[in-house]
Formats: structure tokens, C-alpha cells, sequence
């Protein structure tokens, strides 16, 4: 036994050490943290969809002054909202394919409230400016109080007023137009062709409607009706007669009354022959090819004169020339504006020859070259009216005293 001992004891000294490190080991690490049971909730008798979501809260809504009944709200910063105005304002492909126009100053809205066109948002920087609008036709609209500042920075304007409206794209078939202006309407029509300035198409469209015209047609190149500076040009022209935008010139005997004579407005001397290679310098090159007048030419500026009269002859028609004060207006005519750059279209042309239509010219000092077109139209649109209103008491006259006449 006494053998055995320092043995037994040399085969467990080795185990001795390996003891102490796991001993020094376990008091390193850090205790188990013990957390108590959690509660747990009694099941529903019946399983419930989870509750929605709770929306963020909406910019505060305060009553305004302008009626118990009409409501706005405060812009919070950074409103997305007014940047939508200026997208809605310059780009024409965003007008038509939402079918939003933008409409600025409190003359045009009430305007085109009057007239029936819809509202869908309306800002504005001072609650007065709700107090001047018919409640019953913004109560639907989003109304929305914006710093007079930020409008400053969307408007065009250098002087704004501070009040903006979306609106859907009115339609001309469904617009209700003011009685005063039905009632003075006659059967003169406009057509624009190659009006490519916001400004002169916006006060032609603004002269259409002072002298009284039925309607007023929009040619494919010409400028959108519905850009904001035809809108501010025209000064609510577009919300008291018809303008039919966008055509074509094989829709556009469609959109006119039968019987109708075309007449084009031009500069030329009515006592000089009318030369192709001016019409077609008019025309900016565009111009008809023998036998298909639809098919356009493509421009040959260094073709020799006598080539451009063999197809000037062949395609572009001989119409006649008079002065725009001689009588021209009968029941009902159409007149046709061309721009100043591009001038008449050869379908314009072909359109009045159709017709019988004739040229109108203003006469001018010898050197100057063409009128404004929007003063142009002016001119020839109120000659218009004269024209068909002495007509009209003359033949109310007739009517009134048949044997003295006779």
C-alpha cells in the first residue's frame, strides 16, 4: 500500500492543473441574465384581421372665412404639390396626358368657373381671395393656403396675384358661355395656321372673341391654346367661344358649317399676280406635290425661280385678290391667319379654292413687309362683322318694307 501511494499520487497530479483552468474559465464568464415569464395574453374567441395602418397625420385644416362651408389647409413645408405646376405649365405632352391646364390670376379662374370648367386644386397666399370666387364651384376642389413666397417662385408673372388653379382640360362641347357673347355671336369663323407665338395666338384668339365669332380652329404647328401665356394673352377668350385645338386639315372641313366660303388673309397687292415663289417662301417650303395635295414638297432653296413657278403652278391653286375692305363677308365665312414666319399652309390654300374663297389684303406703304398677324387678324375679323351686320339690316329692311325696296 505504501508502494502504491506516490504512484497514485503521480497519475493524478496532471489532472490537477486542467481542474484549475476550467475552474478559472467558468468564473470569467458573464452570468446568465434570468429574465421572467412573459404574460400571456388570452386568445380571441374569433381571429381578427390586424388592424390598417394609421396614416400620417394631414397638414392642419383651419375653417376659412370665405363661407361655413369651405375648407382649406396650410402647406406643409416642402408640399410636393407646387411643383406639379410647373410641370402642368411647360410641358404639353404632361397637359395632354393628364388632361390638366393651369390657370393663374383671379380673373382667368373666375372666368373659367363661370364658364363651367372644373376645379381639382386651387392655391392661393390670402383667404380673400376665396371670398371673390363662386363657393358652390371650388367647394370639391383641394384648396390650399401657400406662402405668397412660394407662389413667387412658380409664377411667370412679374407682378402675381397669388392665386393658382389646376383644372381639368375644359372641352368646348360641354363649356357654358356667356349669354352676352351667344347673343352677339355670328356666323364668322376663324382658323389658325402656323401661329407659332403665344402672344400674337393668345390676343388673336382674344380678337376672335370681341368681334363675335362662332368658333375659332386650331391647325396642327400651331402653338398649344393652353400654354399659360396664350392664356394670360387671350384674357379669358378661351372660356367665351368654342376653340377646337390640334387638327388636321382633313378635319377641319368636318368642324365648319356647310355652305361655308374660306377666305385666307394675305399681303400681297391685289393688283399684282399671285407668285408662287413668294407663297411658297410664306410657306416655308412646305408645299403640295402635283396631283396629291395632302403629300408634302420639301423646300429646294437653291432651285432656280422657273422651276419653282412649274411647281407652284402645278400644286399650289390661283385664288382671287381683293382688299379687305371690298365685300367678301357672306353667310357664313371662315377666315385663315397664317403666321408670320411660316405664313398659309398650301392647305389653307387649297381649302379656300375649295370653297371659293378669295385673298384679303391689307394694304400696306410700299417697304413694309406684312402686319403682326394678330393685327392682321384684328382688321379683317372686325371688317368681318361689319360686313355681315350690313348685310343683316339690309336684309332686314327688305323684310320690313318689301314694295319700297322692290
Amino acid at each position: 500500500m505504501a508502494a502504491l501511494g506516490p504512484l497514485m499520487c503521480r497519475a493524478l497530479l496532471p489532472a490537477l492543473p486542467r481542474l484549475g483552468r476550467r475552474g478559472v474559465r467558468a468564473l470569467r464568464r458573464s452570468p446568465v441574465r434570468v429574465l421572467p415569464p412573459k404574460k400571456e395574453r388570452p386568445e380571441p374567441a374569433e381571429a381578427r384581421p390586424d388592424p390598417p395602418r394609421e396614416r400620417p397625420p394631414q397638414p392642419a385644416v383651419e375653417r376659412s372665412a370665405a363661407g361655413p362651408g369651405l375648407w382649406y389647409e396650410k402647406a406643409a413645408p416642402g408640399d410636393r404639390r407646387l411643383g406639379k405646376v410647373v410641370t402642368i405649365a411647360k410641358s404639353k405632352k404632361f397637359r395632354d396626358n393628364h388632361g390638366k391646364v393651369l390657370l393663374e390670376g383671379l380673373r382667368l379662374i373666375k372666368d373659367a368657373l363661370e364658364a363651367g370648367a372644373v376645379p381639382q386644386t386651387l392655391f392661393f397666399s390670402t383667404v380673400g381671395h376665396l371670398k371673390e370666387l363662386p363657393e358652390a364651384q371650388i367647394k370639391r376642389a383641394s384648396l390650399v393656403k401657400v406662402k405668397f413666397e412660394d407662389i413667387k417662385i412658380w409664377s411667370d408673372l412679374v407682378t402675381p396675384q397669388g392665386l393658382l388653379g389646376i383644372f381639368a382640360k375644359p372641352d368646348c362641347a360641354k363649356m357654358t358661355y356667356p349669354a352676352a357673347q351667344l347673343t352677339s355671336s355670328l356666323p364668322l369663323l376663324l382658323i389658325c395656321d402656323n401661329i407659332r407665338d403665344p402672344g400674337n395666338l393668345g390676343t388673336i384668339l382674344r380678337s376672335a372673341a370681341g368681334a363675335g365669332c362662332e368658333k375659332v380652329l386650331v391647325t396642327k404647328g400651331c402653338v398649344d391654346p393652353w400654354e399659360p401665356k396664350v392664356l394670360r394673352a387671350g384674357m379669358g377668350a378661351h372660356f367665351r367661344l368654342p376653340i377646337i385645338a390640334n387638327l388636321d386639315w382633313e378635319s377641319v372641313p368636318s368642324n365648319l358649317p356647310a355652305g361655308v366660303q374660306v377666305c385666307v388673309a394675305d399681303n400681297k397687292d391685289p393688283g399684282a399676280r399671285a407668285k408662287t415663289t413668294s407663297v411658297l417662301r410664306e410657306a416655308g417650303g412646305a408645299g403640295s406635290a402635283p396631283g396629291n395635295p395632302k403629300a408634302p414638297v420639301k423646300s429646294r432653296p437653291n432651285a432656280a425661280p422657273e422651276h419653282e413657278d412649274e411647281e407652284g403652278a402645278a400644286g399650289i391653286p390661283e385664288l382671287a385678290t381683293q382688299c379687305y375692305y371690298e365685300d367678301w363677308a357672306r353667310t357664313p365665312v371662315a377666315v385663315v391667319i397664317g403666321g408670320e414666319t411660316h405664313g398659309l399652309s398650301v392647305d389653307a390654300l387649297h381649302l379656300a379654292a375649295s370653297t371659293g374663297g378669295k385673298r384679303l389684303v391689307i394694304p400696306v406703304v410700299p417697304g413694309v413687309d406684312s402686319l403682326n398677324a394678330a393685327i392682321a387678324a384684328a382688321i379683317v375679323l372686325f371688317e368681318g362683322k361689319r360686313q355681315l351686320l350690313q348685310r343683316h339690316r339690309q336684309e332686314d329692311n327688305r323684310q320690313k318694307f318689301p314694295a319700297e325696296l322692290g
